[in-house]
């Protein structure tokens, strides 16, 4: 299968495809304080959503008050992000829901991936993200470094498994960063999952 078709169609981007199901979703556990991990794409597909993006080309956003060399799922294709966003919403939502019972889904503020690699972008500084909930997918593992790392909750994610994805509050509890990346090239699919709608107005 080639990767247009992987991409495009969503295909293979999780190992069961009974998992769609709400009942059958993967539990989300607890990897530090109010930190969850769960299953949510394949290996493959995370290769071919590489090569996806590398086609399309990563570049920073000069307004970006936290720049990074990003590419927008919707720019690879608007299909592939709607995919995502109820991906998210059927698979990912309810098991965060067991754990945080007021969480509201209203969709995705953005889903990207970002790319480190040295002489361009190496790291990136502490911050918090404008979101409902945000979560990180490890799209590869053949690095060192960059470590997404939560120095509040004194974790990161570099025994995280490739398709693995963590999730954590946006605002306030949970700043992080990319921390120096050593060698190779490190990619990670980033999701900001939309405030409620009572938030929207302030």
């Amino acid at each position: 299968m080639d990767d247009l078709t992987r991409v495009l169609g969503y295909v293979g981007a999780q190992d069961d495809p009974d998992d769609a199901d709400d009942a059958h979703g993967s539990p989300a556990v607890a990897v530090a304080p109010d930190i969850y991990e769960l299953a949510f794409w394949t290996p493959e597909f995370c290769a071919s959503i590489i090569r996806a993006a590398e086609a399309v080309g990563f570049s920073p956003d000069a307004d970006d008050p936290v720049p990074g060399h990003e590419v927008s799922l919707a720019s690879i294709s608007p299909a592939l992000f709607q995919r995502v966003e109820v991906d998210v919403g059927r698979r990912v939502w309810p098991r965060l829901q067991e754990h945080w019972p007021l969480i509201e889904y209203r969709g995705l503020r953005d889903a990207f991936v970002i790319r480190y690699r040295r002489g361009e972008q190496e790291s990136l500084r502490l911050h918090q993200d404008v979101a409902q909930v945000s979560a990180a997918v490890r799209l590869n593992d053949d690095y060192h470094g960059a470590e997404l790392a939560f120095p509040r909750q004194g974790y990161d994610n570099a025994d995280v498994a490739v398709g693995r994805l963590i999730a954590w509050p946006s605002l306030v509890t949970h700043p992080h960063e990319a921390l120096p990346l050593r060698s190779g090239t490190k990619y990670g699919l980033t999701i900001w999952c939309e405030l409620p709608d009572d938030l929207e107005q302030y």
